[in-house]
């Protein structure tokens, strides 16, 4: 596993929902903050996004993609739309299913509007970075993949062939990748991108994510990036906010969350999986980090725990 398939694959749950919304003339709908991530793909026509919290418009046109990593409330409206009529939005539940609008006074709109279902209790940094809004204009060449799959997602949406169950929610799973790939491509701030770009920490961090439960030590790991133990140690410091042991103890954790909420695997083979040497090693690390032990934490199926 690379490492943006596993920040990914850390927070998800369940199967990502998707809604069309087809409006034209005057409107105005809103979306309430969701404990997970939305986007919203401009099918046909132009919109604007009103961000809740003051935050500056963000004008949509054809083929253009927007992600809410994290949940943010917002308002969705035609383009002459202000601040101020956002506040007398409809909730976007009354809408998507009508196509309700105001007078036709301008070419109509369709928007796939979604949700990821995520699990924010062990999210990776990465995930944690993305801004609150990331949009992707139509416009922006260099991610060809990110238009193919849009032209796929548009085209089960609007033949709905045999196997499209199946084949609409993998497409949305890769719509997630593609945006997250988009976004890194074109960030200018923030750690993650200049992370991945870095040879050193990648090869550190491709090692950490291929084998986690590997009995990895500073040296060996320092080796299979090329460089000494200090010079590994400097760059991963900086970059990634934490030293390369201390990260893999995190994800050697964050695996084991994971495997104790979605599996019903023994204690014993979560930690050999996670490389813990037995169920007590593994205990104890999983109660100081998280502050209840893995039994207690698989009764609540995952929740009530604290994030580091």
């Amino acid at each position: 596993m690379d490492v943006v398939s596993d920040a990914i694959a850390a927070v998800r749950a369940g199967e990502p929902s998707s809604n069309r919304l087809r409006v034209s003339g005057t409107w105005c709908v809103r979306l309430s903050p969701y404990e997970g991530a939305g986007f919203h793909v401009v099918l046909r026509g132009a919109c604007r996004l009103l961000p809740d919290g003051g935050g500056d418009p963000v004008d949509l046109g054809p083929g253009d993609v927007v992600l809410l990593p994290h949940g943010a409330g917002h308002v969705l409206a035609d383009r002459t739309a202000t601040a101020a009529e956002a506040r007398r939005a409809v909730p976007f539940e009354r809408v998507r299913d009508t196509g309700a609008g105001g007078p036709r006074t301008g070419p109509d709109v369709e928007l796939l509007c979604g949700k990821y279902r995520l699990d924010r209790s062990r999210a990776h940094p990465l995930m944690a970075e993305l801004p609150q809004v990331v949009h992707l204009p139509h416009r922006v060449g260099g991610q060809p993949e990110l238009a193919a799959a849009l032209d796929l997602l548009a085209r089960e949406l609007d033949e709905r062939r045999p196997g499209g169950c199946l084949a609409l929610p993998s497409l949305l799973d890769l719509l997630l990748v593609y945006m997250i790939r988009a976004w890194m491509a074109r960030a200018r701030t923030g750690a993650w991108p200049a992370v991945l770009t870095d040879p050193v920490t990648t090869a550190a961090l491709r090692a950490l994510h291929s084998d986690p439960a590997a009995p990895w030590t500073a040296d060996r790991l320092a080796a299979e990036a090329g460089v000494s133990r200090a010079t590994l140690a400097r760059r991963f410091t900086t970059l990634v906010g934490r030293p390369p042991m201390a990260y893999l103890t995190w994800w050697r954790l964050t695996l084991a969350a994971i495997r104790l909420r979605d599996s019903d695997a023994p204690l014993a083979t979560v930690a050999r999986e996670t490389g813990y040497g037995s169920p007590y090693a593994l205990s104890h690390a999983f109660s100081r980090e998280f502050g209840i032990t893995p039994g207690r934490y698989r009764e609540r199926g995952g929740s009530g725990v604290r994030a580091s």
